[in-house]
């Protein structure tokens, strides 16, 4: 498994044991992790810390230049409000760990030029899944159903 996934997974993980929704991210430059983050609305009664906003907001104010040479991973594939920050930011590259429960602005990231891995990948499909089924009133209020 990647490395930088990993460390995404990990932070859903943690995001899950503080009573959170279990999505996490980090975000990468020159390969090293910058930012890192989980979805902490539960947590800090926020209506806007998704985890890539999380990672976003813990990598600290950086240069134009630095985000444009940065990739984002992400346990889940980024909803509409993270993926205008990805391209606020000039974020060309977006890596994901899964699809499967929810599918985000992909298509949007795309035609903006933003290059897009989804990786499938078994524990985080496992990690939404089952957060889905256990909370599905929190889970769409996190994405605005």
């Amino acid at each position: 498994m990647n490395e930088f996934l990993k460390a995404a997974i990990e932070e859903a993980e943690q995001g899950l044991r503080e009573g959170g929704i279990p999505i996490g991210s980090v975000l990468v430059h020159q390969g090293k992790i910058i930012g890192r983050g989980h979805n902490r609305r539960v947590q800090k009664g926020s209506v806007v810390l998704h985890a890539e906003m999380d990672a976003l907001e813990n990598a600290g104010r950086r240069p134009a230049r630095v985000y444009g040479e940065c990739t984002i991973y992400t346990t889940l594939s980024p909803c509409a409000m993270c993926s205008g920050a990805i391209l606020l930011y000039g974020i060309p590259r977006v890596v994901i760990g899964e699809n499967q429960t929810f599918v985000g602005e992909e298509a949007l990231l795309r035609s903006r030029g933003v290059v897009i891995d989804v990786l499938q990948d078994q524990r985080c499909i496992e990690l939404m899944g089952e957060f889905i089924r256990s909370s599905p009133v929190l889970w769409n209020e996190d994405i605005g159903v």
